[in-house]
């Protein structure tokens, strides 16, 4: 082995002693150090990613009304991108009937706490089939002024926020002064950030917390973490809306307020739903621009595309809007960080906001000199109070105290975590069914008539219906799934150097611009008795993950056992393109950043293979009309995705990967899935 890497480095050398053997015909010397080659295509693709956040950034006005705009444009404009919203969120499934259930373990007294003024109960609260909201309910006594959903954030409990139990300062706990004042409460438990620990004996433990737990199966079924809190909030709407009559509050407003995540959720659940009167969003408001370099549960598909804060804060508007810049917890190592924002950077964003003409502006509360201040301060509890046109009282009630002696906010917590991956792993179950419903569902009657089938008993379609009708579906695949930038390719710029020769071959590295600052590279391989004028098929050797192109042509130095060298034995044409599924968590950083956008890392590797086709059809030595495209591990990933979209490739060979990949990806119960 070492013989013969010490005749390719030998070959190589010799062969630079001439210039006009060094490089291709046609194209120019590349001078780029060969060993930096993987990183500096990812230092491009990284660039190219952050300059398409800065443009769509950029073209949001494109999908929102201005402030001088109709009345009737602004409901238009705001009803379509809350429901945009909606999806990207996963808010998409129909909750059940609004109810409501005070419940406590054996042996506990009915209620959490009572006195002549308030009443606090333990209640759950339908959601979804399966999945109940948890927290407590803070009930007046006297007459309802106003019902709040208040959420808490990841690391705060029900029982804290209203001082029931340690953990939060008393100054922040202004849901007192709201119950002193006739505020009716509901304060559900969110999903923690706390680490996921399974009872499954098969699962390899690592480092997620139960909310990345739950993103990572919820995003391919089209769901959020953040979008079942959502859900949970909105309930809670749905149980206030529907008692109104029966507590004699029929004209008082409903209300939510949430401080950290829990901001987050109140602010997404008051742009989702109008029947929401007034927001308090404390420890949330920021500009998003580097969301995907927030923890990974935040990661959200497509919404830089028409969202920042500012947007999301036009679907609340003309309703009454407070965000009050408080400090926040810090938090690290979640795939992500969270730290309190710089005020110039939130106020900045603050004034972005649009305001329809003839309503009160949201108001900006902060500390002293516009420092961070603490969660629910009393200007952000006195602007609340009169945005819900609610008669502050100079009481305060408390303090209060906890009767239950058996309750566990650890066991309410699992349960949360536990009815949420039921509802995801249902969707995962029905998956297959869905898919095929929309394939066979959404043939034309024509495609029916030329051939196609909906009888899954028939294995077979006709063929020219087949590939018309296949366009559609490719094209979502393409747009939607996969993502595609809509940046014309470059001229090639194309620059090649000999890396490797043998008798039977000689390699050359081939660098292509793409995009701006994207460029593809791979080794071409050309058989050495091709013959002038002589057109050969292609394969396009593909690496897997942490791969490189000379992997495919290094003899037994890998487990690719040099196929794309031994093709070129045979007398094949062969380019090992290199794909950016390498560096571990820049790879993987780069598909966050993209995802914003509504891209992925593949959303890359098809351009550049897109490049890499357009300028082997214009190469005198290719038969354009069979280039096959063959890939390994990863590369067999690439192998399924690549050539559904880029249809020069004649057939593809996808090894080592192919997979039911909802199951592998999404499945919590599968020994093979990723999730485990």
């Amino acid at each position: 082995m070492n013989c013969l890497r010490s005749l390719i480095v030998l070959t190589l050398l010799a062969s630079m002693a001439s210039a006009e053997e060094t490089f291709l015909t046609d194209t120019v010397p590349l001078t780029l150090p060969p060993d930096q080659l993987p990183d500096i295509l990812m230092d491009g693709a990284h660039r190219f990613v952050d300059r398409k956040i800065n443009e769509v950034a950029k073209d949001r006005s494109a999908h929102w009304p201005t402030a001088n705009a109709d009345p009737s444009e602004w409901v238009a404009a705001t009803s379509k991108n809350r429901s945009q919203l909606a999806e990207i969120l996963g808010v998409v499934d129909s909750r059940v009937p609004p109810a409501m259930e005070s419940f406590h373990q054996p042996g506990d007294p009915p209620d959490v706490y009572a006195d002549s003024h308030i009443r606090i109960s333990q209640v759950r609260w339908p959601v979804l089939p399966g999945v109940f909201g948890e927290g407590l309910l803070a009930t007046p006594t006297g007459d309802i002024a106003a019902s709040l959903i208040l959420i808490p954030n990841t690391d705060q409990t029900p029982e804290q926020l209203l001082g029931l139990t340690p953990g939060c300062p008393e100054a922040t706990q202004f849901s007192r002064k709201l119950l002193a004042s006739g505020v009716q409460i509901l304060i559900p438990t969110l999903v923690s950030r706390e680490m996921h620990l399974s009872d499954n004996e098969r699962v390899v433990q690592s480092n997620q917390t139960h909310r990345e737990w739950l993103y990572r199966q919820a995003f391919h079924m089209g769901r959020h973490v953040i979008g079942y809190e959502v859900q949970i909030a909105l309930a809670g709407v749905d149980w206030f809306t529907a008692n109104k009559p029966y507590q004699n509050h029929r004209n008082s407003p409903v209300a939510v307020a949430g401080y950290g995540d829990g901001g987050l959720v109140a602010f997404y659940a008051a742009a989702l739903d109008p029947r929401i009167d007034a927001t308090l969003i404390s420890g949330y408001f920021d500009a998003r621009d580097r969301v995907w370099s927030e923890p990974i549960d935040r990661n959200i598909w497509s919404l830089l595309t028409r969202f920042s804060d500012v947007e999301v804060a036009s679907l609340i508007l003309p309703r009454r809007l407070i965000v009050e810049y408080s400090e926040i917890p810090d938090v690290t190592n979640q795939k992500g960080d969270l730290a309190t924002p710089p005020f110039p950077r939130v106020h900045a964003e603050w004034k972005r906001i649009i305001t329809p003409a003839g309503t009160p502006e949201p108001a900006l509360i902060t500390g002293e000199l516009n420092s961070a201040c603490q969660p629910y301060s009393p200007p952000a509890a006195e602007a609340f109070l009169a945005a819900l046109e609610v008669e502050p009282s100079e009481a305060v009630v408390g303090p209060l105290a906890d009767s239950r002696t058996s309750f566990s906010s650890d066991a309410r917590q699992q349960r949360l975590v536990m009815q949420i991956e039921r509802h995801v792993q249902q969707l995962v179950e029905r998956s297959e069914h869905v898919r095929e419903q929309f394939f066979l569902g959404s043939v034309a009657p024509d495609l029916l008539a030329g051939g196609w089938t909906t009888d899954r008993r028939v294995p077979t379609h006709f063929e020219a219906g087949f590939i018309e009708g296949s366009k559609a579906f490719r094209k979502r695949f393409s747009e939607q799934a996969i993502g595609r930038f809509q940046d014309p390719l470059l001229p090639f710029n194309t620059r090649t150097r000999v890396v490797a020769e043998t008798d039977a071959w000689t390699a050359h590295d081939v660098v292509l611009d793409v995009h701006r600052d994207l460029i593809a590279w791979g080794v071409l391989v050309l058989p050495k008795d091709l013959k002038p004028g002589e057109r050969r098929p292609v394969v396009v050797c593909q690496h897997g993950r942490n791969g490189v192109p000379r992997d495919t042509i290094d003899a037994g130095t890998t487990a690719y056992n040099d196929f794309a060298g031994k093709l070129a034995e045979r007398g094949f044409i062969t380019f090992a393109p290199h794909n950016l599924y390498r560096g571990e968590d820049r790879y993987r950083w780069l598909d966050r950043k993209a995802n914003t956008i509504g891209c992925t890392l593949f959303s890359f590797i098809v351009s550049q293979h897109d490049q890499i086709l357009r300028w082997l059809n214009s190469q005198p030595f290719v038969a354009s009309d069979r280039i096959a495209f063959y890939g390994l591990s990863y590369g067999g990933e690439t192998a399924v995705r690549v050539p559904t979209i880029l249809e020069d490739y004649c057939l593809s060979i996808c090894s080592g990967d192919f997979n039911q990949w909802t199951r592998k990806v999404a499945s919590t119960d599968q020994p093979f899935s990723f999730m485990n």
